[in-house]
């Protein structure tokens, strides 16, 4: 069975290189383009682990990550954030708000799995 990862994010362009690495690599990839959808999906398709774009419509940048993770059925899945933003303190304002990485755009499609793939082995020790 293949591991799954649930990807929130909105532009069409970042989710396709995103969808494409990922399934490249024998990962199941499921899409959700909205943070209300996102939170939902996470709940139906119990993800292995969530990669969080952080500039989402309808929901504040950082709500989504505080509800995943106050919410029991899919508080232990780890989401890594994926975002532009880098400025100072970004980082660890995502972290405090329940992220448990932060991968900067644009993604490097030569490190990305392998930024990723350790959660996978973290979440997999921790079961």
């Amino acid at each position: 069975m293949s591991q799954k990862v649930l990807v929130i994010e909105d532009n069409a362009q970042n989710m396709y290189l995103i969808h494409f690495l990922l399934q490249s690599h024998g990962y199941t990839v499921i899409e959700a383009e909205n943070g209300i959808v996102g939170i939902q999906k996470a709940k139906d398709e119990q993800p292995d682990i969530i990669l969080l774009d952080i500039q989402l419509p309808e929901m504040d940048r950082y709500e989504i990550a505080r509800i995943m993770k106050s919410t029991p059925e899919i508080n232990k899945i780890p989401i890594i954030a994926v975002t532009s933003y880098a400025m100072a303190g970004d980082k660890e304002k995502i972290l405090a708000a329940g992220a448990t990485d932060y991968i900067e755009k644009p993604i490097n499609p030569e490190t990305f799995i392998d930024q990723i793939k350790v959660h996978f082995q973290n979440r997999d020790e921790s079961r």
